[in-house]
């Protein structure tokens, strides 16, 4: 093969936890008898709330054919690039195994809002019903030096109010604010997602949503934008790039010698330019993209209204009027317009072979 797929999860093979009927046909076509891959394939989520292991073995179940945590790609799956803060006290948000997943990253000095806020307990007080009710000293004197977002929180305000903490004392939460520390400490955010789609009729607040509320705090407070040190999961290059390298070590592994050419984006836009201010030096962390194209084919089981006919012109149906992208992502318009749009996952791999002329 000289091409390799890039599958999203959410929409495209599941709704929630319901399985989408195509999913396990689709993937049938792409396993020999032994259940071995024909194609190399990844599969990417903006999801950041467990192990890949975990999603892994989940989406072995859902399709009914083996899959490696090596072919998933979290949200924070680039984290492991960012080698100059594993060695850092950093202080993580989200929900599910933060610490495991923070260590399985590579970071060894791992704190969650949860741990902070018991070492604190003066700080957390918009739940009355939370707050101490003896006053306690407060002892924890680690500096956090940087603040990780792998996803969004359940106790927003918890989660708001200690983040602007360490932002505004840099790194030493419970200290009074200092405005001119500016810039902030490192911030690391992974996915964007404003919002996603489950079993409701309609889309749910992402971790996007979460981040738009902790940039406009931090802007009405101190009159300034928060910057982040780097923006993964999906529109992101940084989560393409990763993604590339993912598939050339499958093909590799399996001592295919074709180059690959042409990655196919099943369920989402291919990729969106970032912002030239933000620090690219991951780059360096990873050999330069050599696939020449990427394609995007976007199916009618996710975001997209599914009860409305295949449209004829991509145009009108795609481009938004208002963007729902992050901050600090440029719009351009010819960037979400999909290279193909079809009814399923199965009709995207049907789709992609008879391009391919690869018969498997």
């Amino acid at each position: 093969p000289s091409f390799g797929f890039l599958f999203d999860i959410d929409g495209v093979l599941v709704r929630g936890k319901t399985p989408i009927p195509a999913a396990k046909t689709a993937f049938q076509k792409l396993v020999n008898s032994q259940g071995q891959f024909l194609v190399p394939v990844v599969f990417v989520t903006n999801a950041g709330n467990c192990l890949r292991q975990k999603k892994a073995d989940q989406l072995s179940h859902l399709l009914g054919v083996p899959i490696s945590q090596d072919q998933v790609m979290m949200s924070h799956s680039p984290l492991r690039m960012f080698k100059r803060y594993h060695e850092k006290c950093v202080l993580v948000s989200g929900q599910g195994p933060l610490l495991d997943i923070a260590q399985d990253l590579g970071f060894c000095q791992p704190i969650t809002i949860e741990t902070l806020r018991e070492k604190h307990p003066l700080l957390d007080v918009v739940d009355h019903d939370r707050r101490p009710n003896v006053l306690v000293s407060e002892y924890f004197c680690f500096k956090i030096l940087s603040v990780v977002l792998f996803g969004e929180p359940v106790r927003w305000e918890t989660n708001l109010q200690l983040i602007i903490d360490v932002l505004l004392t840099s790194g030493y939460p419970g200290k009074p604010y200092h405005h001119e520390n500016y810039p902030h400490i490192p911030v690391l955010a992974c996915n964007m997602d404003l919002m996603w789609v489950a079993e409701a009729q309609s889309p749910r607040f992402g971790h996007g949503t979460f981040m738009v509320c902790l940039e406009n705090i931090y802007k009405k407070i101190t009159g300034k934008d928060l910057k982040y040190e780097a923006l993964m999961g999906k529109p992101s290059k940084l989560t393409y790039q990763y993604a590339e390298y993912l598939i050339r070590a499958q093909a590799a592994e399996r001592q295919w010698k074709q180059p690959i050419q042409t990655l196919y984006a099943v369920g989402g836009s291919a990729t969106v330019s970032q912002d030239d201010e933000l620090d690219n030096s991951w780059e360096t962390e990873l050999a330069s993209a050599a696939a020449a194209h990427c394609r995007s084919v976007l199916v009618c089981t996710g975001v997209y209204n599914p009860h409305t006919e295949v449209p004829l012109d991509t145009r009108e149906s795609i481009t938004e009027t208002v963007f729902h992208g992050h901050r600090d992502f440029r719009f351009d318009p010819g960037l979400v317009e999909p290279d193909h749009i079809v009814p399923d996952v199965d009709a995207a791999v049907d789709l992609v072979l008879q391009l391919e002329n690869f018969a498997p």
